[in-house]
């Protein structure tokens, strides 16, 4: 009865994960949206199987036809999959099955398909077209797309035109059956900076259409099984490449453990190859006898793929804040995507115009990468939802770098977007505190203007509701610790308009020196035009800016006493 019980209460778990990631639409909603996604990828499948044209790329392609499949499951659980209008899948049969290849997640996954398992090897996974050829008495008999595993399209014909593809083999090859990547020749190609650049779309395609003989010349032909050859590794490795299948040999690397693995994923990721790379595929050099081979039952070998650079996520929501500065920022709120080695819940898109101009509504795709310092950031729109729900941006605010220095109804959020900007690492660096602190803060002290924690003491912090002892001496000597910041991170507190070359080379050490400067010595900085300058005047002489300087002084604030 106990184990009756846990399993109830873990098909309970995983049927709210499942739900969890279901559009929340009515039945008409789900249905209407399936059936724009699903004439959407038929229009595709039909350029792409008729004239060998990819109109996306891979990734968005495979990540929307997985978006429909979800939305089937979650809406219509008794329906039989959807699948390409027009099948790859051929009507030629494999003498032997291709049986695909497992993709392992992380480094944990790999360490845990290792367990157990000998004479290893690392090839780079090339991205391409699989393809089978067979050689009978001698000569290339077939050329066979994968299709769905079991029967592929009979490409043959164009095998003539394929240099790469030897016509005639000897020996152990002359009556054999190998498995291999067709794949678009590349000089120095960089994976980690190049990216995919929709190699497989581009074979794919000539091979569909009628392509010239030239380009088909382009390409090259990668062998990563001989099902029934010979059964140690090396001796396959060394018959292939003497019979011109070369590159599996160079290419082919043994290996004992998830270190050596992970070195040589890294190393082919960033360096220059002669294909388009994924990952890497990670095999056996024993395998079990061609006819026990079955689509998606290969435990012989598993991939690794690369970290995405990019990744397609689900709009969930959309807010809108209010920085430091006045500006209104929209933000997106994401289904939890992995990039790199972050993990992607929120994106900022920019101002209001830039969120209309890409027309982005909950329940969309959208793009993401990582800028510079690993910042999140929106590439392009994806696939839009048949219903524009979007919500109303706020109403115009008057809110500018001068407003909202101390607390009202209309400035709370830009007060307290000032507040964690002036505890940041580069400003006064006020360690292990967040706008959610400063909102705890206040809610506690009713604080007046963007300094007034500054009056806080000791005892004050210890009796802060929902704060430790420890965590409120802990902020004590965070605030003493700012007190004793130079006075040019003081400025930065205040909002002071200066660009951060002019910050670093301002030789005034006290706020009566800044008060006298005119539109003429502001510009003597660098980065300073006569409009900055002319904002940097109005700055300094603000009746507010001024009372804040004057609390600062009383506050011992070094550059602010007299």
């Amino acid at each position: 009865m106990e184990g009756l019980i846990k399993l109830i209460v873990i098909l309970s778990v995983l049927t709210r994960v499942a739900l969890a990631s279901c559009p929340v639409w009515s039945p008409l909603q789900a249905s209407q949206e399936m059936e724009k996604l699903q004439t959407q990828l038929n229009q595709w499948d039909e350029v792409y199987y008729r004239d060998g044209e990819s109109r996306i790329s891979d990734a968005v392609y495979d990540r929307l036809r997985s978006r429909l499949n979800m939305w089937q499951r979650c809406y219509q659980p008794a329906a039989a999959p959807l699948q390409p209008t027009l099948s790859t899948n051929g009507k030629t049969q494999h003498p032997i099955a291709h049986t695909g290849v497992k993709k392992l997640a992380d480094s944990p996954a790999v360490a845990r398909w290792l367990e157990g398992k000998t004479d290893l090897w690392v090839q780079p996974k090339i991205d391409g077209v699989a393809i089978t050829l067979v050689y009978r008495h001698g000569k290339l008999a077939q050329l066979l797309s994968r299709g769905n595993g079991l029967k592929g399209e009979d490409w043959t014909a164009k095998a003539a035109m394929i240099d790469a593809i030897p016509k005639k083999l000897t020996g152990a090859l002359a009556d054999s059956i190998l498995q291999g990547e067709l794949f678009l020749k590349r000089a120095q190609h960089v994976q980690k900076i190049v990216g995919g650049m929709n190699a497989r779309s581009k074979v794919a395609g000539a091979m569909m259409r009628q392509a010239n003989a030239a380009f088909l010349n382009d390409f090259d032909v990668f062998i990563w099984a001989w099902p029934d050859g010979p059964a140690d590794f090396r001796h396959k490795l060394e018959v292939l490449d003497s019979a011109g299948f070369s590159l599996v040999k160079a290419w082919s690397k043994p290996v004992s453990s998830l270190h050596e693995i992970s070195s040589l994923r890294n190393l082919w990721f960033a360096s220059p190859l002669p294909f388009v790379t994924d990952g890497v595929v990670i095999r056996q050099g024993t395998e079990p006898a061609g006819k026990f081979w079955q689509p998606g039952q290969a435990s012989w070998l598993a991939a690794w793929k690369y970290p995405p650079v990019q990744q397609i996520a689900d709009v969930k929501d959309i807010r809108f804040t209010v920085g430091r500065t006045g500006k209104v920022a929209v933000v997106l709120d994401l289904e939890p995507l992995q990039l790199d080695d972050k993990q992607i819940k929120r994106v900022n898109v920019g101002s209001v115009k830039r969120w209309q101009d890409l027309d982005i509504a909950p329940g969309d795709q959208v793009m993401v990468s990582l800028a510079g310092q690993g910042i999140p950031r929106i590439d392009k729109v994806v696939w839009r939802v048949n219903l524009r729900d979007k919500p109303q941006p706020p109403a115009k605010l008057n809110n500018t770098p001068l407003s909202c220095l101390s607390v009202t109804v209309a400035c709370r959020e830009q007060f307290f977007a000032r507040l964690a900007w002036a505890s940041s690492l580069a400003v006064l660096d006020i360690k292990g505190v967040s706008k959610s602190t400063w909102q705890q803060l206040h809610q506690a002290f009713h604080f007046e203007n963007i300094f007034s924690w500054l009056l806080l003491g000791a005892e004050d912090l210890l009796r802060v509701k929902g704060i430790s002892p420890a965590r409120g001496t802990q902020l004590w000597h965070q605030f003493s610790m700012a007190r004793q910041r130079p006075f040019h991170r003081w400025l930065m507190a205040f909002g002071l308009p200066l660009p951060k070359p002019a910050i670093n080379v301002l030789s005034d050490t006290h706020w009566r020196q800044l008060i006298s400067r005119d539109e003429l010595s502001w510009q003597e900085l660098p980065g300073v035009g006569a409009e900055r300058a002319k904002k940097l005047v109005e700055f300094m002489n603000y009746p507010q800016i001024n009372a804040l300087a004057v609390f600062l002084a009383q506050q011992g604030i070094k550059g602010f006493v007299d």
